[in-house]
């Protein structure tokens, strides 16, 4: 069969890049979407199994720094589109392995990037997707994609240097890239080490909801249908060369979150909510909140669709198996200080609690890494959700 056009999706087996490679194989079916993934501890495979078998799909199961076997992807498919997905994301660890992010977020977009444009057919985009996080914290003021980058743990100082390499690549060759970066993505399948997935398997195990530090800690969260909507807009009418801010309004404070998980999960009155919290030390560094503007993305016709009511919803439809359409619910726009949460996300937790079993190749890390719930704390910049 021949195909109009030809992407390649690294890290499409996590949780965003599932998402992407599932909205890319319905949307076109007359292009062929290959995923590169080596199915990390993050990655199940059954969050592509609806698409396993389409005659546009195919799984390659590899290392992005990989050099060998990413050069032979490109000389032996002609690639258009490259969405760079593929990274390390969780920003404790970073901490306590930094040269394993350096590996992968950095030398792998090294080695992604050099096979590209060596390649015998140009691709027409990179799309390099990056988080809002490279920019550091900010109390008041919104960042812009002309704002200084600040990074201030591991995980973003190799996420704004692989951001670095990228631009190299427009301002030596003129190849054409795009970079995207986003607020936390939040939605179906997502793995428990953030926040929302996480605070839910804790309470389920009869554990407090760990915060870091007492500091008024919040994030705002996009629900990953428009996270993925803004990367394929970004494809259509993105300038090469250009950065576009992917973000959204609905800001949650953390212990707001938490507070409201366990009056769904717990079901106990308000005066018993604080019981099922703990507060526990900071790392040396959390920043508070990454506001950011998104004008540049919203003059290209983009505009978040999905409220933070709806957004919950359909992540437990989508989750018991229903279909999930593209209808927006664009009139049930509720302020984040009022929001709710879904018993359908509270049940699928509760389910399917063997649905990460699988993850990573038949490895069982989620089991034994919640054993310990001071070992990982939802708060912070773990919020953040890449593939």
């Amino acid at each position: 069969m021949d195909f109009n056009r030809k992407v390649l999706v690294t890290g499409g087996s996590g949780f965003i890049g599932s998402h992407l490679v599932c909205s890319l194989v319905d949307r076109h079916p007359d292009w062929r979407i290959i995923n590169l993934d080596n199915l990390d501890y993050c990655c199940s495979p059954r969050s592509l199994q609806r698409v396993e078998g389409r005659a546009n799909y195919t799984f390659i199961r590899g290392d992005v720094c990989d050099s060998q076997l990413v050069n032979r992807i490109f000389s032996t498919e002609n690639i258009d589109v490259i969405f760079h997905l593929a990274a390390k994301t969780h920003v404790e660890t970073s901490f306590e392995t930094p040269s394993a992010f350096q590996r992968v977020n950095v030398d792998g977009t090294r080695v992604l990037l050099r096979a590209a444009r060596r390649a015998r057919h140009r691709p027409q985009r990179f799309i390099h997707v990056s988080t809002d996080e490279v920019y550091g914290a900010s109390l008041d003021q919104a960042f812009d994609e002309s704002s200084p980058v600040r990074p201030s743990n591991p995980y973003s100082a190799t996420k704004a240097a692989a951001e670095y390499l990228v631009r190299s690549y427009w301002d030596t060759y003129k190849f054409p890239v795009i970079i995207t970066r986003s607020n936390n993505i939040y939605g179906p399948r997502q793995f428990p080490e953030k926040v929302i997935p996480r605070f839910l398997t804790l309470l389920q195990r009869n554990k407090k909801c760990t915060i870091q530090g007492t500091l008024p800690k919040s994030r705002h969260f996009l629900f990953v249908d428009d996270a993925i909507d803004a990367f394929l807009l970004v494809l259509e009418k993105g300038i090469v060369g250009e950065i576009y801010n992917v973000g959204t309004s609905c800001e949650i404070p953390i212990a707001h979150l938490a507070r409201e998980l366990v009056k769904m999960v717990k079901k106990v009155p308000d005066c018993e909510v604080n019981d099922w919290l703990e507060f526990v030390p900071d790392r040396p560094r959390v920043d508070l909140r990454y506001p950011i503007k998104c004008e540049k993305l919203q003059q290209l016709g983009w505009r978040a669709q999905v409220s933070w009511a709806e957004g919950i919803r359909q992540t437990g439809e989508e989750e018991q198996n229903k279909s999930l359409t593209n209808k927006r619910c664009t009139n049930l726009r509720i302020p984040c200080g009022g929001f709710f949460f879904s018993n359908l996300l509270v049940k699928w937790y509760q389910d399917n609690p063997d649905f990460w079993l699988d993850a990573g190749g038949g490895r069982e890390p989620i089991r034994s890494r919640l054993e310990d719930a001071n070992d990982w704390v939802g708060g912070g910049d773990d919020l953040t959700s890449f593939p």
